[in-house]
């Protein structure tokens, strides 16, 4: 659990030298340094010494035990931390979800924190990420994968392995402290590599494929602001899972993909041996594809050792609305808007400097709302931040609507639940409500007021806790963009006992000096 750094100097060697994945028992350094990544330099936050962070990966049924360490020094960045395991759900171990302010407090500088959790029943394509401010978009972000010895999908590929996961990122040539108001990142990274405006001599991922295989490609994205349209010439993708829920393959040329989402594709190396560009159209920021911006390059063994020049029209995106679980997952309540126990709308606001839900911004607390759950108070009303907790009854059907406001700026808004998968039965850019067979998947993109968007959700109150529901653009939930919803508050303690030395976080963190922090 938490102790001093004596005893892991060596395996902070280890993972300065090494890159492979780790998992599902291993340490975590998170640690300060100068990287280039675009052909820039500067200092930036990184987990396991690369950046993307070093690969965690497991099997379904695993017990992972992730020592994260603190070696964080840089007083022009956060030097505290925390890991979110995005995507998981953390069924008994609310106390590792990791999300400042909600699940704990930060680990500080000097110290380190076992995250103790199990996986019982998912598998699939997450990742993980700091939920203290804005310090992911400085570097502390990575992609995690829980493999299934026994995958529905196993048929339809010859090869899934660390070298088929595809992180896209947003970066930024200032720390993101000092980042008020995003103008858009000054480069693209795929898997680490990208060129921005004045380095357009900087090196590109090249990503190597064998002809005649199927490759299912992992595709995450760590995002702090924009989203992507990928997609890779000549060549189609089929989409086999939504955010680490298996769906029915669907035959795509491009996949827009907001903050946090992930999605399988398995592609066939049928092409002629060539180099072919692979491309992220971001939302935001430097657009287009001039002298390799906003790319990389998928490679055919036997090929020559240069940039591509092939360009192709992406005509078939993937609409959301188009997937269907694998397996059949019954949408919770009955097939009518409101058919549940407990429906709640989320009316979006912003006053030129704060996001609102509902009329409130989110502002941390001090002590983090499951430790106040855990010392006695069970009225929502008296849990702070006052407005923005939301007290959910157990097992539960909850239906949740994002009507998309045309005065809230910065959209479309990727909303990421924690603690749950839930079901899309209305998506952007559809009317239609689909209560028999939608999506299932824990980002959500919110749309537009232009397309009279009104995105809704349903899931149902199986996971004891305080769960943070926010937008996942990062200098948005900083702006306030967030509310907690608390399941089944009597029972919390219970159904989470947490170690001691969680409880020790806070009293670490409130002795730390503001510079020290």
């Amino acid at each position: 659990m938490a102790r001093r750094l004596s005893h892991i100097f060596f395996a902070h060697s280890l993972a300065l030298c090494c890159s492979a994945a780790i998992g599902p028992v291993a340490d975590l350094v998170i640690s300060n340094a100068n990287i280039s990544p675009d052909g820039f330099e500067r200092a930036a936050v990184l987990a396991g010494g690369t950046f993307p962070g070093v690969l965690i990966t497991g099997q379904k049924g695993n017990h992972f035990q992730i020592n994260v360490i603190d070696q964080l020094s840089n007083h022009t960045m956060l030097k505290s931390t925390s890991v979110h395991w995005h995507g998981l759900f953390q069924k008994g171990t609310n106390w590792a979800d990791g999300a400042v302010s909600v699940n704990q407090c930060p680990i500080s500088p000097g110290h380190s924190f076992l995250y103790d959790f199990r996986v019982p029943d998912q598998a699939g394509t997450f990742w993980y990420h700091s939920h203290l401010a804005t310090q992911y978009c400085d570097g502390l972000r990575g992609p995690m994968v829980v493999y299934d010895p026994n995958d529905p999908h196993a048929s339809r590929y010859d090869i899934d392995n660390d070298d088929t996961v595809i992180t896209l990122a947003d970066w930024y040539h200032t720390a993101a402290r000092n980042i008020q108001i995003p103008m858009g990142a000054a480069s693209t990274l795929i898997n680490g590599k990208g060129r921005s405006l004045p380095t357009l001599d900087a090196e590109l991922s090249v990503i190597s494929v064998t002809p005649g295989k199927r490759y299912r490609f992992r595709l995450v994205s760590l995002s702090c602001d924009p989203n992507y349209v990928f997609s890779i010439d000549k060549h189609d993708m089929t989409v086999i899972e939504a955010d680490s829920v298996s769906t029915e393959p669907l035959a795509v040329d491009s996949i827009q993909i907001f903050s946090g989402q992930r999605y399988s594709f398995v592609l066939e190396a049928n092409q002629s041996v060539d180099n072919y560009w692979i491309r992220a159209q971001p939302s935001s920021g430097t657009i287009g594809y001039i002298a390799g911006v906003n790319s990389a390059i998928l490679r055919y063994d036997g090929a020559p050792p240069t940039e591509p020049e092939t360009w192709s029209w992406p005509v078939n995106p993937l609409k959301e609305q188009d997937l269907r679980p694998l397996t059949p997952m019954p949408v919770p309540g009955e097939p009518f808007v409101g058919g549940v126990d407990m429906a709640i709308n989320f009316l979006y606001g912003f006053n030129g400097t704060n996001f609102f839900m509902n009329g409130a911004a989110f502002a941390p607390p001090s002590v983090p709302v499951l430790l106040q759950i855990m010392s006695g108070t069970k009225d929502p009303s008296d849990l702070l931040p006052a407005a923005n907790i939301y007290g959910l009854p157990s097992n539960a059907t909850i239906e949740l609507s994002f009507p998309a406001s045309i005065a809230v700026p910065g959209g479309p808004h990727p909303i990421h639940l924690h603690g749950h998968t839930f079901a899309v039965v209305r998506s952007a850019g559809s009317a239609h409500y689909n209560y028999d067979n939608p999506v299932w998947r824990d980002v959500v993109n919110t749309g537009s007021q232009l397309h009279g968007d009104n995105v809704t959700i349903r899931f149902r109150t199986d996971n004891t806790g305080p769960w943070f529901l926010h937008c996942h653009i990062d200098f948005h939930l900083q702006a306030g963009f967030a509310v907690v919803l608390a399941e089944d508050i009597p029972y919390v303690k219970a159904d989470n006992p947490a170690p001691q030395a969680w409880s020790d976080l806070c009293p670490t963190y409130d002795a730390l000096s503001e510079g020290d922090r």
